[in-house]
């Protein structure tokens, strides 16, 4: 079987939806990405084998987003791609597929990655009009025209807001955080400075130009104004200033709030990936190897987002490592909630022992070694693209601190997790 490296990854700067990217489609924020891959790594768009693409919220032009991205940032027609979609893993998914493509030889080289571009989001008629509008499609006569306008109300044309929630128990993630955050008794004051810690050490990483090469430029006409900075990152936060928000949510009892969530966010990245023995043939040096990722699915009712803690669980006991030899962990930051109950489930032993099937704990995260460039409570974002910024962050980590293992992981919408470990070559 096939080693699968990583030589490196590209984003978009992450923007706060409703910003630069307002006038864009996935596409090419998409487009952006992969051709920043392609000049970044000097790799020819024609040797790539396939390009594989997550994303949630799709625009119903371009609804396999990979290949329209492909094409615009150069890759042949004769290279096939595909976009899948699994929430905020959706990218995490796509590098993973691309791995088990090149572990099975059925290919040597992958563009892996995701999109996201909240601010185009669909908005839909009610359903009354859909349907109204659908069998309109079969209208002929000048009488059949005139009947069907005169069955139009005012109240048919009042669009759909779009929300994000689950479908099975429609309650928004949010919610389900904050439920979470008070079963594992994780106060306001303990979200409010983990999110102003991951905007502090946000703004160091961009400062010191880690996150800047992880990026790509983006000048977008007229005014070709050049965009290299996520701008969501408040580098100026203090637990005072974030303490005096109002909850989100819960508006009577709730912790969360604005500052400790992560915020809608536009934005693209993709990773290179390559067989061991193509990197040593095309003289690519790899930054890191893919060792090996879980996949994990809990209630919808109690355990929406604890996806990292049964995931990192189910990857260390495949491996028969400790929590302790890793050097390198990225998670997901989708609210500062999730982070630290995800964090208390780790180190619990009763959660271990009535959830994980294990004796003890897995382990205490030393915050040492955890999401040192920020997150998403800071970076942003962009469901489909997350999980490629974080899987670039680890083999970057890995190779300026001189790690020899990293582990990043993620919850996801509809009750899933993700975890994966990467080995620095």
């Amino acid at each position: 079987m096939q080693k699968v490296v990583i030589i490196d990854g590209c984003r978009t700067p992450f923007l706060r939806s409703g910003t630069d990217y307002m006038d864009l489609m996935s596409y090419q924020l998409g487009a952006y990405a992969i051709k920043g891959l392609l000049a970044k790594t000097g790799l020819s768009p024609g040797l790539v084998d396939k390009v594989i693409m997550g994303n949630v919220i799709s625009n119903i032009r371009t609804p396999n987003v990979a290949r329209e991205s492909a094409l615009l940032a150069g890759i042949p027609a004769s290279t096939p791609c595909h976009t899948v979609s699994l929430a905020c893993i959706s990218a995490n998914r796509a590098i993973a597929d691309g791995c088990l493509e090149i572990m099975a030889g059925h290919a040597g080289i992958i563009v892996a990655g995701g999109v996201d571009h909240t601010s185009d989001t669909p908005i839909q008629f009610p359903r009354k009009m859909r349907k109204k509008l659908f069998h309109a499609q079969r209208l002929k006569t000048l009488g059949d025209q005139l009947k069907f306008l005169t069955s139009l109300r005012l109240s048919d044309f009042v669009p759909e807001r779009p929300q994000v929630a689950e479908f099975t128990t429609r309650r928004v993630m949010g919610q389900d955080c904050d439920i979470m955050a008070a079963r594992f008794q994780v106060s306001r004051g303990e979200q409010d400075e983990f999110a102003v810690r991951s905007h502090q050490l946000a703004a160091r990483a961009h400062d010191a130009g880690y996150l800047a090469q992880e990026m790509v430029e983006v000048s977008l006409p007229p005014k070709f104004r050049p965009i290299n900075r996520d701008n969501g990152i408040r580098g100026d936060s203090t637990v005072e200033s974030v303490s005096k928000l109002r909850p989100a949510f819960d508006k009577k009892f709730g912790t969360l709030t604005a500052a400790n969530s992560s915020f809608l966010t536009d934005g693209a990245a993709a990773v290179l990936l390559m067989s061991e023995d193509k990197a040593k043939e095309l003289g690519f040096i790899p930054k890191a190897e893919v060792v090996d990722f879980v996949f994990t699915g809990q209630s919808l009712e109690d355990e929406l987002l604890l996806g990292p803690a049964y995931a990192v669980s189910k990857l260390l006991q495949r491996q028969q490592m400790e929590l302790s030899e890793i050097d390198v962990i990225e998670f997901h930051e989708a609210f500062a909630g999730q982070i630290l109950s995800n964090l208390k489930a780790l180190a619990s032993d009763e959660f271990a022992q009535q959830k994980l099937g294990r004796e003890k704990a897995v382990g205490q995260i030393d915050l040492a070694k955890f999401n040192l460039w920020g997150g998403s409570l800071s970076i942003g974002h962009p469901f489909g693209a997350t999980g490629a910024r974080i899987a670039t962050t680890t083999a970057n980590r890995l190779q300026k601190e001189d790690g020899a293992f990293g582990l990043l992981a993620a919850c996801a919408a509809g009750a899933h997790g993700h975890a994966m470990l990467l080995k620095r070559l």
